[in-house]
């Protein structure tokens, strides 16, 4: 009963995704498209990310924006489909995370203003 209870908790219909872009010009616009659409409720962008990946047989690195993006999940697949078609990289990072609870008025706004 304790892990069903747990598991119908976490289950808010609210997410957090993680993108990141080449930069800051290429982050605004992602946001602007994503706010623009109603896809998103809001976007923060953090600017000079230092990033080190594996690419193609090799380790890389670079300065991204990094977004953080308050959306609903029914919303994810519209997110991640616009994200793909804006975004410079073959293969952008879009990661979606659960939004597990916190405050119940913000999170009622993200479901008011991501529609």
């Amino acid at each position: 009963m304790g892990e069903n209870r747990t598991k119908q908790d976490a289950a808010t219909g609210y997410i957090v995704i993680l993108v990141t872009a080449g930069s800051s010009e290429e982050a605004a616009k992602i946001a602007d498209r994503l706010l623009a659409g109603r896809k998103a409720a809001c976007v923060n962008i953090v600017p000079g990310v230092s990033s080190v990946f594996r690419w193609q047989g090799n380790i890389e690195s670079g300065e991204e924006s990094l977004l953080v993006v308050k959306t609903r999940l029914s919303l994810l697949d519209d997110v991640v489909a616009l994200v793909k078609q804006v975004h410079s990289y073959d293969v952008p990072e879009i990661i979606a995370l659960p939004i597990i609870g916190g405050n119940q008025d913000y999170l009622q706004w993200i479901g008011k203003e991501a529609a």
